[in-house]
């Protein structure tokens, strides 16, 4: 009895300190990528403003992720919108993608869920390059984290986890930007 009484004693011990230091991590997850294109800012505008566009270059809307779409809103700008569903691993997924604001002098910035996970905001942020002659863009993904360790833990392996996609996306988009 005395050995139970313990090892209950430890695991809560335990499970505190995990949770304290897991306050020490950012409650705020961003994930993000920058590369210049050789293509005029309406051209790279274009492809991000247009959702119909995004399973081209965007991994998480490549027909293998999002098998359905369903469009809404308007075609393209402020107000477009889809959700999506699909299969990975043998499991169910969906999502949502809404563009909260465009403007293509700044750029495009989204909100998205995805099942099992925190809602997150997507900027896509456009400007001129330094020699005029293309566009420099930044791909940057926010998660409000909350307290709870776990998704703290998700958090601060977000970059490894999302950088690449994100690069992979950049690289995709670069390619069918500069064909144009």
């Amino acid at each position: 009895m005395r050995f139970i009484k313990l090892l209950l004693l430890s695991g809560l011990v335990f499970g505190i300190l995990i949770f304290l230091t897991s306050l020490l991590f950012p409650s705020k997850a961003i994930v993000e990528r920058s590369g210049v294109i050789d293509a005029p800012l309406s051209v790279v505008y274009g492809q991000i403003n247009d959702l119909k566009t995004w399973p081209s270059w965007n991994p998480w809307a490549a027909p293998d992720v999002a098998q359905k779409i369903n469009y809404t809103g308007p075609a393209t700008g402020k107000g477009a919108g889809y959700t999506w569903s699909g299969t990975q691993h043998d499991k169910p997924v969906t999502g949502t993608v809404m563009i909260r604001e465009s403007n293509p002098a700044k750029g495009v910035y989204c909100d998205l869920t995805f099942s099992s996970m925190k809602p997150m905001t997507a900027a896509f942020e456009l400007k001129p390059s330094a020699d005029g002659k293309g566009t420099a863009i930044q791909w940057r993904l926010e998660t409000e984290l909350g307290l709870l360790p776990w998704w703290k833990l998700r958090g601060f392996l977000a970059d490894k986890l999302t950088g690449p996609q994100l690069e992979s996306g950049l690289t995709q988009l670069r390619t069918i930007c500069e064909k144009k």
